[in-house]
């Protein structure tokens, strides 16, 4: 016989049954519906985390080996000056400039870089840039010129200034920034005006580190090398216009004195000049605040 109870309960999509039944029946659709939800959100397996890791220290580690650039005067088309013989500056400056290359980069001590180690031509604002592209701690351009009075000998060492310390000097730099007449257009050299200026934007510790390099210089090439009478001059020479870097300009001698280019023209001289700049350069760093590696 079909009760009330029934007929509502087959309507509404369920069945009769026991009340103690029936309740275990929500019980069991409950516990499947919580089943079915935590399903749809199973957690995503979590990524360990990358641990950076500081760099190793080594307490002792060395100080990196200061770098030195060498510059030998003129080269390529700019034969610099030409001795009474006949022999070039460009290639003088080269050979003593390579027996320095050699004595310091061989002491281990020291990163020697060259702004040429071939017969080439740059412009003096190259070789400043070469010195800055290198990070270079020290510049040392080398060089052999000439003068009117063919009895002047003896080496000599400049640093940069807005004005010549005497009238040679001034010839002398006049002589040495004209080296990018043989340059583009854009490498001309720069009227005295604007040289005043690069000298006055030079940092007042390059000056002093300048200055403190051309008397280990002098003192040096004392009772080894014939010096010029006043030895440590100043001018404004373009390629020691570096406003950070140390920089000095050492002429060996002049290719205009038969004496002095004669020597210039020897292995065994130059070799000595190579030395005592090694001897000036060691006495540079080692009065540094850092010492060497």
């Amino acid at each position: 016989m079909l009760t009330r109870r029934f007929l509502v309960s087959f309507l509404t999509g369920g069945l009769f049954l026991p009340q103690t039944l029936w309740a275990r029946v929500r019980k069991a659709r409950r516990i499947k519906h919580r089943k079915v939800v935590k399903s749809h959100h199973v957690a995503h397996p979590v990524k360990a985390k990358k641990i950076l890791h500081a760099p190793a220290v080594h307490r002792n580690a060395p100080p990196p080996k200061p770098v030195i650039m060498l510059d030998p005067g003129h080269g390529g088309k700019d034969p610099g000056a030409i001795g009474v013989s006949g022999a070039y500056e460009k290639h003088i400056a080269q050979a003593a400039a390579h027996s320095l290359h050699n004595l310091l980069q061989g002491s281990g001590r020291y990163n020697v870089v060259m702004t040429r180690s071939e017969d080439k031509f740059i412009p003096l604002q190259g070789r400043v840039e070469l010195a800055h592209k290198h990070r270079a701690k020290l510049f040392i351009s080398m060089h052999a010129d000439a003068l009117l009075n063919r009895n002047v000998r003896g080496a000599s060492v400049y640093t940069l200034s807005s004005g010549a310390s005497d009238r040679q000097t001034a010839f002398l730099a006049q002589r040495e920034n004209s080296a990018d007449r043989f340059a583009s257009a854009s490498f001309h050299g720069l009227s005295p005006e604007v040289q005043q200026i690069l000298a006055s934007l030079v940092h007042e510790e390059t000056r002093r580190g300048s200055a403190h390099m051309a008397a280990s210089v002098v003192k040096s090439f004392r009772n080894r090398i014939n010096l010029l009478t006043h030895p440590a001059r100043h001018a404004g020479f373009m390629v020691l216009k570096s406003a950070d870097i140390p920089s000095v300009l050492v002429e060996m001698g002049f290719m205009s004195n038969r004496l002095d280019e004669a020597a210039l023209k020897q292995a065994k001289h130059r070799q000595q000049v190579a030395l005592a700049m090694k001897h000036a350069v060691d006495a540079y760093f080692a009065s540094q605040k850092h010492p060497l590696g």
